[in-house]
């Protein structure tokens, strides 16, 4: 299997005033192609500053981080900006979209950046979300949508690029349950179809949803085992 991610004993400390507080130490891990991959903590676990450097948005103390065959652990802001828009895709609990522009130029803005023309970043754009259910919807504005539909329009903004990895943030955290449930079926559906998907998310509910879930706490790899259900239900339909 092709690894995408290897973290290798990766360190965090941030200095709070006469203190250092290390909130990672020593956490290693890879991920490879096509995984579906939960990380689950608490409060306070490490969770997001872990998905941070996974997300290239942070950079870590210590230890390496390989992405795609690339060391980014001592990559410069500009080095790491470029590598985000290449490799990651970013879905957040608060969709992040600009209001005053329709779903089809939320979804085209990461091409924008990477310098494609004009009409293949339109293309590229409408078979995103087309690839999301929201063939129907392209020329409405955030606020003429549903909770669930702003979630769909960053899912396709974060597929537009062709990413290694989509990094999922709380994706149903400002969703009903419902809504929730057809977000995470939509992911499912994206990882059938090829992508390495990873959820962050302290919800067990939401979690469950992986086929791998890898437990933090205290900045410590707690345990990192595959989802039995989903191996189970995988077997049975094969």
């Amino acid at each position: 299997m092709e690894t995408v991610i290897d973290l290798k004993d990766i360190t965090k400390t941030y200095v709070m005033g006469m203190e250092d507080l290390t909130v990672l130490k020593g956490v290693s891990l890879t991920i490879n192609r096509n995984e579906y991959v939960a990380i689950m903590g608490p409060s306070g676990s490490g969770k997001s500053t872990l998905m941070n450097i996974i997300g290239c948005l942070d950079t870590p103390t210590s230890g390496e981080y390989i992405l795609s065959g690339q060391n980014v652990s001592d990559m410069d802001d500009q080095e790491l900006a470029e590598v985000r828009n290449k490799e990651i895709g970013f879905v957040f609990q608060t969709f992040n979209l600009l209001a005053r522009i329709d779903a089809l130029h939320n979804v085209e803005l990461p091409l924008v950046y990477s310098g494609m023309n004009k009409s293949d970043r339109i293309e590229k754009a409408e078979n995103a979300l087309i690839n999301v259910g929201l063939e129907d919807r392209m020329t409405h504005k955030p606020n003429e949508l549903s909770g669930g539909q702003r979630q769909r329009v960053a899912i396709a903004r974060a597929l537009v690029n062709n990413p290694a990895i989509i990094l999922a943030d709380e994706p149903t955290g400002n969703l009903d349950t419902k809504t929730g449930e057809e977000i995470m079926i939509l992911f499912e559906t994206l990882h059938a179809k090829g992508n390495t998907i990873i959820l962050v998310t302290h919800e067990e509910d939401i979690a469950k949803h992986a086929h791998r879930i890898i437990k933090i706490r205290d900045g410590e790899i707690e345990s990192d085992m595959p989802n039995a259900n989903k191996i189970k239900k995988t077997e049975v339909t094969a």
